[in-house]
């Protein structure tokens, strides 16, 4: 028995999470490395998902490369707690998860395409954490916006199951469900990778289970 493991909670039940607050956290709204808005209203051929990876950082770059993606943004979601903070998310009792926001045009990218990315470059096998990163706010999350970003994930985690199977890997542990309040990051979180080069946060589990 490994006495210094790490047994991650559940996600915190909604009358014991945090209170918030009412006003959200004040960013400037503009995407550093396009220029683009990453509030809305965006434009009306636009759709949103919402994914969670373990840290933002890494997984907002992955999608703001995408040819198709018109702007992402780092935020929290799939919680209770109101407009949290970052500090707040870190501590597991907000319920929300590490998110990025995906704005994308369906007739540049498809959303196979956004959800490839998703299921290969983190672990979705590891339960409520990535890699070192232990807990709820670390959660593997898809929250999806209509019916059919809803079957199109569900399907995909079921191909992907399958192929995991296969190479020897376990349950996938991805929740999916329909998108809630998605709250924006602080500032020095959105689209930090961009702002520093050498930072690293990218776990790559499926991209060499695949390969």
């Amino acid at each position: 028995m490994n006495f210094f493991r790490r047994t991650p909670a559940a996600v915190v039940a909604p009358e014991d999470a945090l209170p918030g607050r009412t006003t959200p956290l004040q960013i400037t709204g503009r995407h550093y490395v396009n220029g683009t808005s990453i509030k809305g209203p965006f434009p009306p051929q636009m759709e949103t998902i919402v994914f969670g990876m373990g840290c933002f950082w890494g997984a907002e770059r992955i999608f703001w490369q995408l040819p198709g993606v018109f702007t992402t943004a780092a935020g929290y979601s799939g919680g209770t707690t109101p407009n949290p903070t970052y500090g707040e998310t870190c501590t597991s009792r907000t319920g929300h998860t590490e998110a990025v926001l995906v704005v994308f045009d369906p007739t540049e990218v498809d959303l196979e395409s956004l959800l490839k990315e998703f299921w290969e470059n983190h672990d979705p096998t590891q339960y409520m954490g990535q890699g070192n990163d232990i807990g709820s706010q670390y959660r593997s999350a898809i929250f999806w916006t209509n019916e059919t970003q809803r079957d199109a994930s569900a399907a995909s985690r079921d191909r992907y199951q399958s192929g995991l199977i296969k190479a020897g890997f376990g349950k996938i542990e991805t929740e999916i469900a329909e998108g809630g309040h998605f709250y924006y990051a602080e500032e020095e979180h959105q689209q930090y990778l961009a702002k520093n080069p050498y930072g690293y946060c990218n776990h790559g589990f499926c991209q060499i289970a695949y390969r």
